[in-house]
């Protein structure tokens, strides 16, 4: 068996797909851009699995543009240097569950939150608010029920909505990635301040609710203020 046959075997978190691509990823980060890594035959083999989980590996690895593949003579696969752009999404898919990545997350989200708010005061459309107004709605049913994790939830889905406005393709792109990072290890919601968590919750839809009527309104200053304040006690995700 070989070494990477042999890996493919060992127990482990993730399905065989996602080991074929992480074996054939270190093959990759290991040789120099350009480096010929091997015909699709011989991989194959050496992963020890099936046709269609390969190529499935190979398609992502494309997609991250770690591997380049060619047909024909002298073709098979290669290791491709990604561009920035693909280095930085590939970087915040790597984030981890580590209490100090979602706390970055957390606090580069809002960093970004002003600008995100510029760009919905100049593009936002009627359509939009609508859309908006609807997740106010539903943060407001998940605090009268008494569901914070349905609340936060509910809330990140108006910043992302909020986030969407944007065209800056870059900005809007790192904002929902960092947002797809916390929401995925939360599993409760805190307060940050000496409050009850219903009056904090209490307090998060007010805010929300003046922030989009800011926006419907085209009010600069005001929208300023409110995501000022929400930078002050935003709630933090309380990990396993």
């Amino acid at each position: 068996m070989t070494d990477l046959a042999e890996r493919m075997t060992r127990g482990g978190r993730g399905s065989r797909t996602e080991r074929a691509t992480e074996v054939i990823a270190e093959l990759a980060e290991n040789a120099s851009a350009g480096a010929h890594l091997g015909t699709k035959v011989e991989l194959q083999q050496r992963c020890g699995v099936a046709k269609s989980t390969f190529n499935e590996a190979l398609r992502i690895l494309q997609a991250r543009g770690v591997i380049t593949v060619r047909s024909g003579p002298g073709g098979g696969v290669f290791a491709a240097k990604p561009n920035p752009f693909v280095q930085l999404g590939n970087s915040l898919l790597s984030l981890d569950a580590a209490e100090a990545d979602v706390a970055d997350a957390v606090r580069i989200r809002d960093a970004l939150d002003p600008l995100l708010i510029d760009d919905a005061l100049e593009y936002c459309s009627a359509r939009d608010i609508s859309s908006m107004r609807a997740i106010v709605s539903k943060m407001r049913k998940a605090a009268a029920d008494d569901r914070p994790v349905d609340f936060i939830r509910a809330n990140w889905a108006l910043h992302a909505a909020i986030a969407q406005v944007s065209p800056h393709t870059l900005m809007r792109s790192i904002y929902l990635s960092l947002l797809d990072v916390i929401e995925s290890h939360t599993v409760s919601v805190l307060p940050t301040t000496q409050h009850s968590l219903p009056a904090y919750i209490s307090e998060r839809l007010r805010l929300h609710e003046e922030l989009v009527e800011a926006l419907a309104a085209g009010d600069r200053l005001r929208a300023k203020q409110l995501i000022d304040q929400h930078r002050i006690a935003t709630p933090q995700p309380d990990l396993p």
